[in-house]
């Protein structure tokens, strides 16, 4: 451990002690007992800390804690009407309400420290931006509008509230309806807007392709990866040579398989399953990564960088360059790969008997895809179960195990949302020319459960060898949310069981009394929205949605750098490496890696969403006019949301229900009519007709024709 981080250990036990008053940065020198030629290693080490957020200096030049001196770091989450919540970093926190005039230049993402104001009897809690600590971004992605002597840039993200002014003179020569790239120059003060430079132009939003470039370069999404981390990648070879298969467990005559998408190239799973006496065989075989990308060369501190692979409506931002994704990496067919090894055995009712975990050697018999395991399993389609026939025991014994697996899984109360994903397809000039449902069946649903398994055991052992870790953690939910949810489900004629000691089964309860019923999708979805995020920690927090006291991310090496960093430290385990040093070592550096990973993972799925999302209000605006069939999924004051069968949502607004004045009943979530009494409610199932699209907000209305029911 280097002195600066000893320091700042010694600096926040000295705050967190109990008789600590703020204090200034000689008084602290001497309660530390430290030497006077240590003073400016002391001063660097506190303005440090108190860039992170973890300490606080106020008016009269003296430190602390900020939540011993009543104030709330974390970072903002803008709204489109101008006010934000701060997202504290203590998760345990309630969010805190910021309105506009108490932002103080401050916009969504950014970094702060807020001073809570007040909160009103029953209201939220309420609060002021008194600094900022980090700007989320310094540029802005949005549509240039030039005027005679300047421009204005209005973003892409309305969650940035303001218009960018931009000087006639730095406007690039871009013209008006051009998607930029804004650098800002002067952040907003009071009633002024911020100021910025144009350093991009990427073209009209109808060209093909601008639409998602600028939602790539709205999230900073990298495009190319840097010379010297191609370098590196060039000169890993594309074989494996016998010398590598030293000390490896020979998996290379098993019947192992990859199962995947149709369109998946980066594939870093595979399976294999036997019949042993009392019980089955598993084997877990994931691509072995770490073996190619060591720590701290460019290739790891790029794929560091990036945390993950970005999975978006027409491409792959991948995290490690294609020649190791796609290529030496990846399991392929027919191809000996090297591979880290979970092989568990199971009882016949699925509970773990022992495991191993092994570097080895596979050569994968197929390269298998859903849609054909669901032929076999589900359809008994004669022409592939032909094509496969060597195989079809061992998926109908993978099927079983994976029942079992599940069956246990749902006993001790994991969640499972059954959310049907939509999926775009696009033409060569990446226009959508249809929205489908991606069903989770059996082939996909054997794959979860394997590589649930997987990381629960590669957890569990982790933890008990008490080494450093990253685990795969889910918070207990916060308590003012599971009311909410309880009020919400009230109204809808359910209830939580034991909600002030929450367990997973009694939410997983609800999910089942929902299921197949009008409201299933709504309940799920508010139920989920009620949950904590899971992420990434250094600390073995449980998993509450799985209902797991162990859980990790060790499957996907090839696109999680959180699972590459897991081989690592597991493939220095297996060969006793793991010293007092090396655990110093990654003691500093898991919990930043954790961070990151986790934020650069809901950037990730931030963008993927968009860019569906964008691609669906495109696909609807060329079904103006046109009538569809739908269901009520969520009913408020100002309309109610309608799911069309493609998974397609749009709102019929209050306004364009002209044959009645409706009124909104918050206990049963219904609109009522005061003169006919016809009542809209979620589940119903209507016609409506496409009446607007609006691309850019994503925002799609419909009119209402007529009721099925």
């Amino acid at each position: 451990m280097d002195i600066k981080l000893r320091l700042k250990e010694k600096i926040l036990e000295l705050m967190k002690s109990e008789g600590y008053r703020p204090m200034t940065e000689g008084e602290i020198l001497v309660a530390l007992d430290l030497d006077i030629k240590e003073a400016d290693l002391l001063l660097k080490t506190l303005q440090s800390m108190e860039k992170e957020g973890l300490v606080v200096k106020n008016r009269k030049g003296r430190y602390g804690l900020p939540e011993r001196m009543n104030l709330v770091v974390g970072h903002l989450e803008g709204n489109p009407k101008g006010y934000a919540f701060l997202i504290p970093d203590n998760p345990e926190m309630e969010d805190i309400y910021i309105g506009l005039e108490n932002l103080n230049g401050a916009v969504h993402g950014d970094r702060v420290i807020v001073r809570p104001l007040f909160k009103p009897s029953g209201g939220r809690l309420e609060g002021e931006v008194v600094r900022i600590l980090k700007r989320a971004s310094t540029r802005i992605v949005g549509t240039i509008e030039c005027r005679k002597q300047f421009a204005f840039v209005t973003p892409d993200d309305k969650r940035f509230y303001f218009d960018v002014f931009v000087p006639k003179s730095d406007t690039a020569g871009a013209k008006s309806g051009q998607k930029v790239v804004v650098s800002i120059t002067r952040w907003p003060e009071g009633r002024r807007n911020p100021e910025g430079r144009v350093t991009e132009i990427l073209g009209y939003e109808d060209e093909p392709g601008i639409d998602v470039l600028a939602v790539i370069k709205k999230y900073n999404l990298p495009l190319e990866f840097p010379e010297k981390v191609l370098r590196q990648a060039e000169q890993i070879p594309e074989e494996i040579t016998d010398e590598e298969l030293k000390g490896r467990l020979d998996l290379r005559n098993e019947k192992i398989v990859t199962i995947d998408g149709e369109d998946a190239k980066d594939l870093d799973d595979a399976v294999s399953v036997k019949k042993i006496p009392g019980g089955y065989r598993l084997g877990v075989h994931i691509a072995d990564v770490s073996y190619y990308v060591k720590e701290d060369t460019p290739l790891d501190k790029e794929a560091r960088k990036r945390g993950c692979s970005v999975y978006l409506v027409d491409r792959v931002i991948p995290m490690l360059p294609p020649k190791l994704s796609n290529g030496i990496c990846s399991l392929n067919p027919k191809v000996p790969r090297l591979t880290m090894s979970v092989i568990i055995d199971f009882d016949e009712s699925a509970r773990v008997k022992s495991y191993q975990i092994t570097p080895s050697v596979i050569r994968t018999c197929e390269r298998m895809t859903y849609t054909a395991v669901n032929k076999i399993l589900e359809e008994n389609d004669e022409e592939t179960i032909k094509r496969y026939e060597y195989l079809i025991e061992d998926f109908k014994l993978m099927e079983e195990l994976a029942a079992k697996l599940n069956r246990k899984r749902f006993e001790r109360g994991s969640l499972d949302f059954n959310f049907e994903e939509a999926k775009v397809i696009l033409d060569e000039n990446g226009r959508p020319v249809e929205i489908r449902k991606e069903e989770r069946r059996t082939g996909e649903r054997i794959i979860e459960e394997f590589m649930l398994a997987a990381n629960e055991v590669i957890a569990e052992h982790m933890y008990w060898l008490k080494v450093p870790f990253v685990y795969r953690v889910h918070e207990i939910p916060n308590m003012e949310k599971m009311y909410a949810l309880q009020e919400f489900l009230h109204n809808l004629g359910y209830s939580i069981k034991g909600i002030k000691n929450i367990k997973p089964k009694a939410l997983q309860q609800i999910l089942e009394a929902v299921k197949g019923k009008p409201e299933e999708r709504v309940v799920s979805t508010v139920l989920l929205r009620s949950l904590k995020r899971a992420r990434y920690s250094e600390e073995n927090l449980g998993h509450f949605g799985l209902a797991s006291h162990y859980y990790t991310h060790f499957t996907s090496p090839i696109r999680r750098y959180p699972d590459l960093v897991i081989h690592r430290i597991l493939r220095e385990q297996l060969e006793g490496k793991l010293n007092e040093e090396r655990q110093e070592d990654l003691n500093e550096v898991l919990g930043r890696i954790a961070k990151h990973s986790s934020e650069r993972e809901r950037i990730a799925e931030e963008a993927e969403r968009e860019t569906v999302q964008l691609k669906m209000a495109e696909y609807m605006a060329g079904k103006i006019g046109e009538v569809f069939p739908g269901i009520i999924s969520s009913v408020t004051p100002f309309g109610f949301f309608v799911e069309l069968e493609n998974t397609v949502e749009g709102l019929v607004h209050v306004s364009t229900l002209e044959d009645d004045f409706y009124r909104f009943d918050e206990k049963s979530i219904t609109l009522r009519g005061e003169r006919t009494k016809k009542v809209f409610k979620i589940g119903d199932r209507v016609k409506v007709r496409v009446a607007r699209v609006n691309k850019n907000e994503r925002q799609i209305d419909f009119i209402f024709e007529e009721k099925l029911d």
